[in-house]
C-alpha cells in the first residue's frame, strides 16, 4: 500500500556540477526536493520505487544498484540507484532516474530498498494507472519518488516556445499535486501534455493509480517556471 510520495522535477540542472554558473537559480528547488525526500524517509517504507519519464531504451524496471551518469552533459559525475547489489552491470538509468539517484545520494537515503521504473511519454493513462496499482501492491508500505516536469512552453525562450495553454495546464497539475487529487491527475489530457512537452504527465498518473485507495493528503512545496519550464515539488502522506 502506498504510504507516502514525493513529486520532484527532473532537469539535470538540479545537479550543481551540471548547472555550473546557473546552480544558484535552482537552489530553492533543490531545497524543496530535499524536504520532500524527508517526508519519504519519515514514512519508513518497506520499498521505495522511483518513477520517471524515459526514452525507449530506458523504459521498464531498473533494479537497485543500477547506475547512471551526467557525462552526456560534459560532467564526470556518476550516480547509483540505492545500494550496490553487485552482479553484472545493468543498462544505464534514464536521465530522470539519474537525477533521482543524485537527489537520494544527496540526502543520504538508506531507509529502504530502491527500484526504478522508466515510463514512456506516450503511455496511455489507463496503463499508467494500472502500473501504479501494481506498484502499490508490491509491499505493505510503499513509497514513491515521482520525477517529471510540467510544461516546457511557459515563455518565448522555453524549449517548446510560448503556448498560452501551458500556464493553465501547469496550474491544474500543481493544484492536483498539492491536494493529492487522484481523480484530477488521472484526468490530465495525455495529448495536450505531449503538445506542451509536459514529461511529468505519465509518472504523475502512475502516482494516481498507486494512491487510489491510500487516502493521502498533499502539500505543494515549489511551483516555479525557470527557463520557461514548469517545475513542481509536492508531498503526499
Amino acid at each position: 500500500m502506498l504510504v507516502a510520495a514525493a513529486v520532484c522535477p527532473c532537469p539535470p540542472l538540479l545537479v550543481p556540477a551540471v548547472a555550473t554558473g546557473a546552480a544558484p537559480e535552482l537552489a530553492a528547488a533543490r531545497a524543496a526536493c530535499a524536504d520532500a525526500l524527508g517526508v519519504l524517509a519519515a514514512a519508513r517504507p518497506d520499498l521505495l520505487v522511483v518513477v520517471g519519464p524515459a526514452e525507449e531504451s530506458g523504459r521498464g524496471p531498473h533494479p537497485e544498484g543500477a547506475r547512471g551518469s551526467f557525462r552526456g552533459f560534459g560532467v564526470d559525475a556518476d550516480v547509483r540507484l540505492g545500494q550496490d547489489r553487485g552482479g553484472a552491470p545493468e543498462r544505464e538509468l534514464p536521465e530522470s532516474l539519474a537525477v533521482a539517484a543524485y537527489l537520494l545520494e544527496r540526502t543520504g537515503w538508506s531507509d529502504a530498498p530502491v527500484e526504478g521504473l522508466g515510463v514512456g511519454e506516450t503511455l496511455a493513462p489507463e496503463r499508467c494507472l494500472a502500473a501504479g496499482r501494481d506498484i502499490a501492491g508490491r509491499a505493505d508500505r510503499v513509497a514513491l519518488l515521482v520525477m517529471g516536469d510540467a510544461s516546457a512552453c511557459r515563455s518565448l525562450k522555453a524549449p517548446g516556445y510560448l503556448d498560452e495553454r501551458a500556464e493553465p495546464f501547469d496550474a491544474e497539475a500543481a493544484r492536483a499535486l498539492g491536494a493529492a487529487d487522484v481523480a484530477a491527475l488521472a484526468a490530465l489530457d495525455a495529448g495536450l501534455a505531449r503538445e506542451l512537452k509536459a514529461a511529468g504527465r505519465a509518472p504523475w498518473q502512475v502516482l494516481a493509480g498507486a494512491a487510489e485507495d491510500a487516502g493521502l493528503s498533499g502539500a505543494l512545496l515549489y511551483d516555479e517556471a525557470p527557463y520557461g519550464v514548469g517545475y513542481l515539488v509536492s508531498t503526499w502522506s
